[in-house]
């Protein structure tokens, strides 16, 4: 039988020791991605405090996906009898299986909702994973890779509700505060949940009054509206535009991990976090996707304002040009 997804509450979440053991599991394949101090800037007024980027978009595949993929690979007792991996995703995650496969030398299968744009499909085929698109949503994809990965005894990997994912994801923790120790809140993007819970565990684990401050789009709000509400919540539809932050629900795990290490999560919409995906790229040659400028989004637009002595990181998790407006000539503006 495929693993199955773990549904537990935060008693099932991986601890430090989980997170620094797949730092060393994944360190051979992974990508050890800067952080580094925005310094002087066009209009520094913009940005209220100290400021640092960690560029997960210069990560294997162009996100943070591979560290929670691979960790999961690479726990799984016997490697050896996997027929191949399987996953629904919005394109990151898919990117970061396919990569794990890769890796193990077996056959990807990636199920995309129709909202999947065609460079992540194409990109998906060059790392020559089998990509279907069925399902308007994300959760409508998973579905269907779990049905299938029950019937053709794949290995299904989870997007952001596995232990073992989520204590991959955690590294980026791990990296901040080795790098920049003096961080006093880290902005985070959310999808489903499993980059802002891994890096919370390790990054309070280390300094446990650290902050950790989400950030969703409005167009897919899904942990903002659980919070509200006291239990998880599964949108109707998703519409913004930022499709690898488009899960309706998140699941049990990532609630609670959210509800018990994150201070505050805030809302961008889609021209906040086109806008900041500009910034990057004028200021840092960084080409940032909608869902990886998100972050920065939160910091520009005022969605969350740190004091002026407040040492920010921003987690700048994905690569990706849907963000930067294209010129009648086909230059970046």
């Amino acid at each position: 039988m495929p693993n199955e997804l773990h549904r537990g509450d935060a008693r099932c979440a991986p601890s430090i020791g989980d997170i620094r053991a797949a730092a060393e599991r994944i360190a051979p394949y992974i990508r050890r991605t800067p952080t580094m101090g925005t310094g002087p800037v066009r209009d520094r007024r913009r940005l209220h405090s100290t400021v640092c980027l960690k560029l997960e978009c210069l990560q294997v595949v162009g996100s943070f996906k591979p560290r929670g993929a691979l960790n999961k690979l690479f726990s799984l007792p016997d490697r050896t009898s996997i027929r191949g991996l399987i996953t629904a995703s919005g394109g990151n995650h898919g990117l970061g299986v396919a990569y794990a496969a890769y890796v193990a030398r077996v056959p990807a299968t990636i199920y995309l909702p129709t909202t999947t744009p065609a460079a992540k499909i194409e990109k998906l085929k060059e790392w020559n994973a089998r990509t279907i698109v069925e399902g308007e949503s994300w959760d409508d994809s998973n579905r269907r890779a779990l049905a299938v990965a029950r019937g053709e005894d794949l290995t299904y990997i989870h997007a952001f509700a596995d232990p073992m994912v989520i204590a991959g994801q955690g590294t980026v923790g791990l990296e901040v505060l080795e790098d920049a120790p003096d961080t006093d809140t880290l902005v985070v993007a959310i999808g489903g949940g499993g980059l802002i819970c891994g890096t919370a565990i390790a990054a309070r684990a280390l300094k446990p009054g650290l902050r950790i401050i989400g950030v969703e789009p409005e167009g897919a709000a899904t942990l903002y509206r659980s919070l509200e509400a006291g239990h998880i919540v599964e949108l109707d539809r998703i519409t913004t535009a930022a499709g690898t932050l488009g899960a309706r629900a998140t699941e049990q795990l990532n609630f609670d991990l959210v509800r018990e290490h994150v201070a505050e999560v805030v809302l961008v919409s889609d021209d906040d976090m086109r806008e900041a995906a500009r910034w990057l790229w004028f200021e840092f040659g960084v080409a940032a996707e909608l869902s990886g400028s998100a972050a920065v989004a939160a910091l520009l637009a005022g969605r969350y304002r740190a004091s002026r002595r407040e040492r920010v990181c921003a987690l700048v998790c994905g690569a990706g040009t849907d963000g930067i407006r294209t010129g009648a000539d086909g230059s970046q503006q």
